[in-house]
């Protein structure tokens, strides 16, 4: 049994191909933001509250609206059967089994239908150049009983990660992106010294969204609505003026733009302006991060990697008990009884 959520990326490598162990590891450029995204939390300092009284904290929350075991959500992750036979179906009921909503990649390699039978969950949309299929995975989404859509909406194109390149990576036959037609791409043709993965996404993206189509999205759908991908205050006062109920602060784990500044650096000027909900993304390895990202004014994270690493040794679920473990106890390390007593702990950078 692991100790930390660090131990599963250990395990994981031991079972996983090298090309799939880069592809989930790695970030864009010479991962300048990848490795910004720990040391900035790490640098986080978190004052504790003393003779609080309390004996067993409380972590449950609502995210959305949504009930949860405590304000976590797994993140949106693609092709997660790169990591497991079952793919999104595991990392879903390992979800479900902790109580936190489970958020479904538009490139999960199984149909989003068959996910949201199997937990509470919320669809992520990338914006593709054929809008009826966007439409359609609107609809879809609704129909299927998902709680909220949430629009990606720092992927123009797809950032230069050169792991994936140097590995000439590409999907093998068997995982494929189950919620679009013609599921075989590009992203299974191999080609020396590029990414297949990411000339599909050149090929399948529309880079020119824009906050008119935030707004048809808003028209158009009946979910609440998330934008994630946030990292300057005033996209965050523009997604709430086009009708977002949340935002989630992210660099997507930095792999897109090289250099861009951590998401809990960032978090705290977001929340200051956004007049909606706000989540926390990228980097997010432990209970005592979680709480970083709460008392910074998140009212949740959303956590991604960490969980692939333990669905590789079949231990997702074990992976979100010991994170609800870590956090509660953090909560009581930190005198709080609730995660609103949370946001009211003070704050400093080591």
């Amino acid at each position: 049994m692991a100790s930390s959520l660090d131990d599963y990326e250990q395990l994981a490598s031991l079972l996983l191909p090298a090309g799939v162990r880069d592809f989930v590891a790695g970030g864009s450029g010479s991962e300048t933001t990848l490795r910004r995204n720990r040391s900035a939390l790490d640098a986080v300092t978190v004052t504790p509250r003393v003779l609080t009284g309390v004996s067993s904290p409380d972590p449950s929350t609502r995210l959305l609206g949504t009930p949860a075991a405590m304000p976590v959500a797994v993140a949106p992750m693609a092709y997660q059967q790169l990591v497991h036979p079952d793919g999104e179906l595991a990392l879903a009921r390992a979800a479900a089994h902790a109580g936190i909503p489970y958020v479904i990649s538009t490139l999960s390699s199984r149909p989003l239908e068959k996910i949201a039978a199997e937990a509470t969950t919320w669809f992520q949309l990338y914006w593709l150049r054929d809008r009826s299929m966007v439409e359609s995975l609107i609809d879809r989404a609704e129909q299927a009983g998902c709680a909220a859509l949430m629009v990606t909406v720092d992927v123009p194109v797809m950032g230069r990660r050169l792991r994936d390149v140097r590995n000439s990576f590409q999907l093998p036959a068997e995982v494929v992106a189950a919620n679009l037609v013609g599921a075989r791409t590009e992203a299974h043709v191999g080609v020396a010294g590029a990414s297949a993965v990411a000339t599909h996404t050149a090929s399948a993206f529309e880079p020119s969204l824009s906050w008119n189509d935030l707004e048809w999205i808003r028209r158009r759908c009946r979910l609440p609505l998330v934008v994630k991908g946030i990292l300057d205050p005033r996209d965050a006062r523009c997604a709430a003026e086009a009708g977002a109920e949340a935002v989630v602060v992210s660099n997507h784990g930095g792999r897109q733009l090289d250099g861009a500044p951590a998401s809990i650096d960032a978090l705290a000027a977001v929340v200051e302006v956004a007049n909606c909900e706000v989540l926390l993304d990228s980097g997010v390895r432990s209970g005592t991060d979680v709480l970083r990202a709460l008392a910074l004014g998140a009212s949740g994270v959303l956590i991604g990697r960490p969980l692939l690493w333990a669905m590789a040794v079949d231990a997702a679920a074990e992976a979100l008990g010991l994170l609800t473990a870590e956090l509660t106890q953090a909560m009581m390390l930190a005198g709080c009884a609730t995660v609103a007593d949370v946001a009211e702990l003070t704050t400093g950078r080591a």
